[in-house]
């Protein structure tokens, strides 16, 4: 790194990205910096960018530190590098907004500088802008419910999953719940998804009555653990994987294997854990990308479900709920590019950004715009350092970011 006044150059992926105020204290319970925060996605690279990759996202940023105030930011700045890849999102409202869409490292360490712990990525690729490639799990205490209740609950979606013909990859959230990521084949449309999600959540409900709930009210969730399916509504967003949450510890949201579970507990996972973990356990999500599955068994029970007269869910404030249809995907014409309606599944999302050799790019992108382009056999690659001497600088080769 070069240093020079109240700034520090980091190298990345071949691209200077300035870092604003390095030793600023963004974490009281040990001293770590923003600097300390650049040096830990640097460490985790691989797993940090697979989690984004080629997806709108949005930053939740903490100026004043990770114990200050705090926004999400869904707009990049007007001033920013004309090297940094964007989407464009629309929203129900109709009003539209210029993303973050990460192609390679150095994208996640110019958010780092805008103080930003967390990155919020949508369940879509710009390339495939309309169709989900995650179902996602969200795992939700009740307040006085501890995380072995977590656990249990966490066991019996996987059971549930298996069942499915479907693989989750476990991730403490970095607070008190659990994620768990499946990667799906991007045939179905946003609510088709999150009927799907409503499906899982609703079985493991039938299943585990005394531990899971799908209430939507909170005045209806009793100590149980709350599936919450409406993550997989459109517009809604995770934390991604090794994102680091707010708090005087530096907790990150750390991928698990499955074995590991019975004996996680949250604060294992911090800024001054995580590279020794990363040294030992290694990139644990690396072969998610192989392992996209079928949602054909679960739409199937949220059709039976409604045939049955069962209900809908309530859906999430300001989201309007669209009919889906196997196949169908109201709202969107084939090629129309960005979004241009508020339907709970119209498409999102169209590319914009640098045409000019993004290291994030993969070969074969005649159809989609530079730097973020559709799945292609080959591996994509980063490196950074944060500075002479660091052990934790090299990111090394990802395979087959882009999906199945």
């Amino acid at each position: 790194a070069t240093v020079a006044g109240d700034f520090t150059t980091v190298e990345v992926d071949g691209r200077q990205v300035r870092i604003s105020n390095p030793g600023k204290v963004f974490f009281g319970a040990r001293g770590e910096t923003k600097l300390d925060l650049v040096q830990h996605y640097l460490t985790v690279g691989p797993g940090a960018l697979r989690g984004v990759w080629c997806r709108p996202t949005v930053l939740h940023r903490f100026p004043d530190g990770a114990e200050g105030k705090s926004f999400y930011q869904k707009r990049v700045p007007e001033r920013r590098p004309d090297w940094l890849e964007t989407a464009v999102v629309a929203f129900p409202s109709g009003r539209t907004a210029t993303e973050l869409c990460p192609t390679d490292l150095a994208h996640i360490v110019w958010a780092v500088n805008l103080g930003c712990l967390e990155l919020h990525p949508w369940a879509v690729r710009r390339f495939e802008p309309h169709r989900p490639d995650e179902l996602r799990v969200d795992l939700d205490p009740a307040p006085d419910l501890g995380f072995e209740a977590v656990r249990r609950a966490a066991f019996l979606l996987r059971e549930l999953l298996d069942e499915f013909g479907l693989a989750g990859w476990p991730r403490t959230s970095g607070g008190r719940g659990v994620h768990i990521v499946v990667r799906i084949v991007p045939v179905a449309g946003f609510s088709e998804v999150r009927d799907a999600a409503l499906a899982l959540a609703r079985a493991a409900e039938r299943r585990r009555p005394d531990l899971i709930t799908s209430a939507w009210s909170k005045k209806d969730r009793g100590r149980r653990v709350f599936v919450d399916y409406n993550q997989n509504a459109r517009d809604r967003t995770l934390a991604s994987a090794y994102s680091v949450r707010p708090g005087p510890e530096g907790r990150v949201a750390a991928p698990l294997r499955w074995e590991e579970m019975a004996g996680a507990e949250p604060g294992d996972f911090t800024l001054a854990t995580m590279p020794e973990r990363w040294r030992t356990a290694g990139d644990v999500e690396a072969e998610l990308e192989d392992r996209a599955g079928s949602l054909a068994p679960l739409l199937e029970l949220a059709r039976q479900a409604a045939a049955q007269g069962i209900a809908d869910a309530p859906w999430p404030p300001h989201t309007r709920a669209a009919p889906s249809a196997p196949g169908a995907v109201p709202g969107y014409s084939p090629g129309s590019g960005s979004a241009v309606s508020g339907s709970a599944d119209s498409p999102p999302v169209s590319g914009s950004g640098s045409s000019s050799g993004s290291s994030g790019s993969s070969p074969d992108s005649s159809s989609v715009p530079s730097g973020c382009s559709a799945p292609a056999p080959s591996a994509v690659s980063s490196t950074g350092s944060a500075g002479s001497g660091s052990s934790g600088g090299s990111v090394h080769s990802m395979s087959k970011l882009g999906g199945s």
